[in-house]
């Protein structure tokens, strides 16, 4: 395999990394805003022409200022499955909290980014918002299948029966989760590692940040 160039690897880490960290440390800036930067350098390199990954669907660019809320990412034509990412984060816990979700196609490119500021909530109910977040979206897209990825192993074993919903707060959002499921003719539920949804991660943290 030939050694990527530097122009290469700008361009992958403008549109596969999440980057989570440096939106973090630079108040204001989205990870649309510095996906648009590394581009920018890129094409300072090596030129305007985008690589091979450039055809693949992204978000939509995002304005230098800090928008009100992400712009959702849809392709031109309707979905059969869908793959969704979805995380929830609650500092403090309770605390400040934020749903995020991470929408794909079955071959991996993203649909939608989505993040949603909670208010003050725990980490189970932002955890619970941000797969209905995801849900809700697929099923505007006009999916008939979906596959549910989240690092919260209460959450999936929850939806898949072999836990009971006791707490009083989470049963309204596990009796609209299961309805939204039962919409599609085929889920798929899987508990992944963190590190495995680190986008899904940052939309969470960055709806608190940014009061999406």
């Amino acid at each position: 395999m030939p050694t990527p160039s530097l122009v290469d690897l700008l361009r992958h880490i403008a549109r596969e990394e999440p980057l989570t960290a440096t939106v973090r440390a630079f108040r204001g800036l989205t990870r649309e805003h510095l996906g648009q930067l590394l581009d920018e350098a890129a094409d300072a390199l090596g030129g305007s022409t985008p690589g091979p990954a450039a055809s693949e669907p992204l978000e939509a660019a995002a304005p230098a200022a800090p928008s009100p809320a992400p712009e959702p990412v849809t392709s031109g034509s309707a979905v059969t499955r869908v793959r969704v990412y979805s995380d929830g984060a609650a500092r403090g816990n309770p605390g400040p909290a934020g749903a995020g979700a991470v929408l794909m196609d079955a071959q991996g490119a993203v649909i939608a980014r989505l993040g949603k500021f909670l208010g003050h909530q725990t980490n189970n109910y932002a955890e619970y918002a941000g797969l209905l977040l995801g849900l809700q979206h697929a099923r505007a897209l006009g999916a008939r299948e979906v596959e549910v990825y989240a690092d919260s192993e209460l959450l999936i074993r929850q939806l898949d029966g072999r836990y009971q919903v006791k707490s009083p707060t989470l049963k309204p959002l596990f009796q609209e989760a299961r309805a939204l499921l039962k919409a599609f003719s085929k889920v798929k539920l899987a508990h992944v590692p963190r590190a495995q949804n680190a986008e899904a991660d940052e939309m969470s943290n960055r709806a608190i940040d940014e009061r999406l």
